[in-house]
């Protein structure tokens, strides 16, 4: 029938009708998979989908082995330019802290050196190739995967710093590139609306048929030299970028 709603859509519905209900409160485990399937007469990969869709939503969280729980996930606000300004990470603040504030977060960081990507190259003014130091991140928020990050930076302004170790400090990257004479002193972001890559939907739990990731790029100035290039990629469904500046 012309206009009917597909049955993955249908059995969501039914199910987010029973969380904004009460019905499936906050932290209730809701049914299997094949409960699911066999309540509303549909396929296994019909409820799969179904539950793709209300954690796009927000309303739901997996965990591996353990099941789908009730999650209702607040979209994380990243205001710019405020979260990037001196004051906040000169005084020690972590950026994720202006978005995030006092939810549950976790992040993943893994350190090393790599060759430059040739966007990379490009800003940092090193050749093709070359070795530049390497941080990358995956952020959860409340159980949720939300953010990959990897920034690179020129060895020479790493080397023997604590922008080598996981925690790189109070204030992160930016202070310590500060203590060097280098801090930044002005940013410029791009960012794109894509499909994730494989990896990144993996990493990032994405699952839904048509999921989007926004991919920012930012690149952190030290008068007119390029000091730090960020490649982010952001769950879509999991942010609201909100910027802020003068007419």
């Amino acid at each position: 029938m012309a206009g009917e709603q597909p049955a993955y859509r249908r059995v969501a519905d039914r199910l987010r009708e029973l969380i904004l209900s009460g019905e499936l409160a906050e932290g209730a485990r809701l049914p299997s998979l094949r409960e699911i399937a066999s309540r509303y007469g549909v396929a296994t990969s019909i409820a799969t989908r179904a539950l793709d869709v209300l954690r796009t939503d927000g309303l739901v969280v997996s965990r591996p082995g353990a099941g789908t729980y009730v999650r209702r996930f607040t979209r994380i606000v990243r205001k710019s330019p405020g979260r990037l300004a001196h004051d906040r990470w000169g005084a020690g603040a972590a950026i994720q802290d202006h978005d995030t504030g006092p939810r549950a977060r976790t992040v993943d960081v893994v350190v090393g050196d790599v060759p430059a990507p040739g966007f990379v190259a490009d800003a940092l003014g090193v050749e093709p190739a070359a070795a530049v130091l390497s941080r990358s991140r995956r952020f959860v928020v409340e159980e949720r995967a939300v953010q990959l990050a990897t920034s690179y930076l020129p060895v020479e302004l790493t080397r023997g710093t604590r922008i080598e170790h996981t925690d790189a400090g109070e204030g992160g990257i930016y202070a310590r590139l500060a203590e060097q004479g280098v801090g930044p002193t002005r940013f410029t972001e791009r960012v794109i609306g894509r499909s994730p890559l494989p990896e990144e939907a993996a990493a990032l739990g994405l699952t839904a048929d048509g999921a989007r990731v926004l991919e920012i790029t930012r690149f952190a100035y030290a008068g007119d030299r390029c000091v730090e290039v960020n490649r982010m990629v952001l769950d879509s469904d999991a942010y609201e970028l909100s910027y802020s500046f003068p007419a």
